[in-house]
């Protein structure tokens, strides 16, 4: 589970450092490249519900594994594109192929993992998330800088064929699943259910809002460290995603934190450590950005890391569609406010980017403070 989280992420988001790149050679604006990123998570936020109802259907593991074989397959195909809308489209289709793995990965580890031990396997499956964007953000920026941003791509793609040949040899079977009716009336029945609890739909919004507020400051991060007074390299650029390694080490920490204390008195102090780190990014000085980056990033890992086995815990035999609609917001928050921050970008540079996900980062802590509020009154 933890290479299927790395595969998943370092597809999805590898290509981060190359906006500008993919800007300058297409000829289209900050805003309209960051849809490179979007268009995958955009389309993996809509085919989860879908994936998620294949998995309650026919099961968890295969259905992870055809979509990580499918997903290294149009990856290798993007270093062929002739033009941006091209490029688009094999993103988008990378990200639908994707989608069986998140949906049904919460499901898997919350049906096979014994109780007292699903916030560290949760964390651990979050740490290869963290590991594989942290990676695929870095190698292909490393990349980039010696050769092009085709070949970068060509190096995606075979990791995600490495990873998908490992994790399908090595994934064990379930043991504990149960196949679950795709009639309308048992779906409408199970939404009716998850959305009557009055704690998943915070969630959900959580999620959306997390991960806006992550990927738009990662989505131009790359734009500001590359002009004035910063002037970095490609190379340099892939190197500031090297602080991925802290979320890495934050989820497996956070899930720890959750058996011993509980989640909710963990997430909203990480979303208090998330807003002082985008505080500290406004900073003229690299090494107060720099230490803004790594504390906003821990702070969302094990926010991340806390949220998402609290849906698992409170939808019991629904996690799998629970699961879904957690991540549907997760991968819609990615698509919408992290591009959205573009036009803060063009308008007001990064402070301008920074109100935008101060914004999204005030209505995590809000969230988080009702469903304190929640946990307390039904223990």
């Amino acid at each position: 589970m933890f290479v299927g989280g790395f595969a998943t992420f370092a597809l999805l988001y590898g290509p981060q450092p190359l906006l500008p790149l993919l800007a300058g050679h297409f000829g289209v604006t900050p805003a309209s490249a960051s849809l490179s990123v979007s268009a995958g998570t955009g389309a993996l936020a809509l085919s989860l519900i879908p994936a998620s109802l294949l998995s309650d259907r026919y099961g968890r593991a295969l259905l992870m594994k055809c979509s990580l074989v499918a997903s290294a397959f149009f990856s290798l195909l993007v270093p062929l594109v002739q033009d941006f809308h091209q490029l688009l489209v094999l993103r988008a289709l990378i990200g639908i192929a994707i989608a069986g793995l998140p949906a049904a990965a919460m499901a898997w580890l919350g049906e096979e993992i014994a109780p007292r031990a699903q916030g560290r396997a949760m964390g651990l499956y979050i740490a290869g998330n963290a590991l594989g964007g942290m990676s695929g953000r870095f190698i292909a920026a490393l990349v980039t800088e010696w050769s092009s941003w085709q070949t970068a791509f060509l190096v995606l793609g075979v990791i995600g064929a490495l990873a998908a040949a490992l994790f399908w040899k090595s994934v064990p079977a379930s043991r504990h699943f149960q196949a679950r009716s795709l009639q309308p009336a048992a779906l409408k029945a199970d939404l009716g259910r998850i959305f009557r609890d009055p704690g998943l739909p915070r969630l959900f919004l959580t999620s959306f809002l997390l991960m806006g507020a992550f990927v738009g400051l990662y989505n131009y991060l790359g734009f500001r460290l590359q002009a004035p007074p910063f002037g970095l390299s490609q190379t340099a650029i892939g190197a500031v995603f090297l602080l991925y390694m802290v979320g890495t080490w934050a989820s497996a920490w956070s899930g720890r934190l959750v058996d011993r204390i509980g989640r909710k008195n963990v997430l909203w102090m990480m979303v208090l450590v998330m807003g002082s780190g985008l505080a500290l990014t406004l900073a003229g000085q690299l090494a107060l950005l720099i230490a803004g980056v790594a504390l906003f990033t821990f702070g969302f890992f094990a926010s991340h890391t806390t949220a998402s086995g609290w849906v698992g815990q409170r939808a019991r035999e629904r996690r799998a569609l629970a699961a879904a609609l957690y991540l549907t917001g997760y991968y819609l928050g990615a698509s919408i406010p992290g591009s959205l921050a573009g036009l803060a970008w063009s308008r007001g540079q990064w402070p301008g980017v920074a109100l935008v996900l101060g914004a999204c980062v005030l209505g995590v802590l809000i969230l988080a403070l009702q469903l304190r509020r929640l946990a307390a009154s039904q223990a």
